[in-house]
């Protein structure tokens, strides 16, 4: 069924509703969603990190709404990301899984253009729609533009560029990787980010110039904090200079699963990439000051999954520590999974506060679409639940609910990772290695670490949630490798 047709049919003449009449026009929220790629939990200042310099991200923590238990649907950013603009989770589109007719990272190519997607409903609704940034949902033919955004800058197949210095398609990787596209013309030297960040900046100043009553939607994916590490060169001397006057605890390596977890932060150009990508959202909140919208700009800042903090058996370079949580990028574990996000919403929420509901990425979709006034979609964001009620000054408790991950096609050599499913609910958090017949179960309210597996201590416990994981992965049709 092609949902995108019945919303477009459904919500003719949302434009005047009660609240919007010749005699009082309804005034909707701006939406600046601020997405950052394989930034890790305790990547930021407010979190506790004591060598990277966010203070930007640190100022939004403290005016808005602090998640605590925030996660991404996957712990890789191709299915993370369909989660974020669809509402469903990626094992519904067996993503990841066989690709067609061959096995893909990801599986760039399953979102599909008929695919009701968030910028479809907010342009239905009277909504300008702009993209800007990592796209990396599709090998082609299902761009941003083909799913409801009026504006697509840099959005395309390529997962990430070849150098973060312009020209970015050039250099010895060329030929192994996909370019970014759209991002030919440019200065030479100039940072990604801060070219993203340009991007936005006037495709906001030129809209709310040209169309000062319309709503917008700012959909900022930055490619930062993706490799290749690259950084500004004063930048990446600031923190090397930071560095010297550090010291660690931890051991730089500790092992996990088939390779090992990095346990310190100290990368100086890493510092530096999540430097830049911290100036970039000051600069955007600061165009809407100046062009007199802050106060009515809705701020959700998040990443696509954990930081970069594993490899196996291949050698590369990782870029943080997620510690306290155990792992990173690849894995199921917290560090994985669990992502900062931060939510301001002028008017509603209260600065400083912190939420501990359980929220994962199928949720802002109809959670943007609760704060705007627009209806929600639920045949199409189907696995979504609006978590608005956790940012109103008023909380009402939330019922325990269930969320889910399936990561089918593990990258040992990579990441170190292996195939496995899991599920939350209420503290507890259950892993099933399903190649291995194995479980493990966490209560995260007294172990984030993850370190005491207390399967054995909860055979009920274990069985009921394992029932209901395996009920719902026959219920998405959730790829197995066989």
């Amino acid at each position: 069924m092609n949902y995108k047709n019945i919303l477009l049919t459904g919500m003719i003449g949302l434009g005047l509703t009660p609240a919007c009449t010749p005699e009082k026009k309804e005034i909707k929220p701006n939406v600046l969603f601020f997405l950052v790629d394989d930034m890790g939990w305790m990547d930021a200042g407010y979190q506790g990190s004591k060598f990277y310099e966010t203070p930007n991200i640190d100022q939004l923590a403290e005016q808005g709404v602090q998640f605590t238990n925030a996660y991404a649907t996957h712990p890789r950013c191709v299915p993370s990301r369909y989660s974020l603009i669809t509402g469903k989770y990626p094992a519904r589109a067996q993503m990841p899984g066989s690709g067609e007719g061959k096995l893909r990272p990801g599986d760039e190519g399953k979102l599909k253009a008929e695919e009701l997607c968030l910028a479809d409903a907010l342009k239905a609704g009277g909504y300008s729609t702009f993209f800007a940034g990592k796209w990396h949902l599709a090998t082609s033919g299902t761009f941003p533009q083909h799913v409801g955004f009026d504006i697509n800058i840099a959005g395309g197949h390529a997962g990430s560029p070849i150098s973060y210095f312009y020209p970015y398609n050039e250099g010895k990787q060329a030929g192994k990787k996909n370019p970014i596209e759209g991002l030919d013309e440019g200065t030479k030297g100039e940072y990604l980010t801060d070219r993203i960040t340009e991007e936005t900046v006037e495709y906001i100043e030129s809209h709310v110039t040209n169309h000062p009553d319309q709503p917008f939607l700012a959909y900022v994916s930055h490619y930062a904090v993706h490799e290749p590490l690259e950084a500004k060169e004063e930048y990446v001397n600031k923190f090397k200079q930071k560095l010297k006057f550090m010291s660690y605890e931890m051991p730089e390596f500790i092992e996990e699963g088939t390779g090992t977890t990095k346990m310190r932060q100290d990368d100086p150009v890493y510092a530096a990439m999540i430097y830049s990508m911290d100036e970039s959202l000051g600069r955007i909140t600061k165009t809407l000051e100046k062009l007199g919208q802050l106060d009515n700009t809705i701020i959700i800042f998040f990443s696509d999954n954990g930081g970069l903090s594993n490899r196996g058996f291949r050698p590369r370079r990782v870029a943080t520590s997620n510690y306290p949580l155990r792992a990173g990028k690849g894995h199921l574990y917290e560090g994985g999974v669990r992502e900062p996000m931060i939510v301001k919403w002028p008017g509603v929420t209260k600065a400083g506060t912190k939420s501990d509901a359980i929220v994962t990425g199928t949720d802002f979709f109809p959670t943007i679409l609760e704060m705007a006034g627009l209806p929600l979609q639920q045949e199409a964001h189907v696995d979504g639940e609006s978590f608005a009620w956790a940012l109103t000054r008023d909380k009402v408790p939330k019922k325990d609910r269930a969320i889910f991950w399936h990561s089918p096609i593990s990258r040992p050599h990579a990441t170190g990772d292996e195939n496995c499913s899991a599920i939350r609910k209420g503290p507890y958090k259950l892993i099933e290695w399903y190649d291995e017949d194995r479980i493990e179960l966490y209560d995260l309210e007294k172990d984030i670490q993850e370190k005491d597996n207390i399967a054995g201590e909860n055979p009920k416990l274990v069985k009921e949630l394992l029932v209901e994981l395996t009920d719902w992965k026959k219920e998405v049709n959730a790829y197995i490798k066989v």
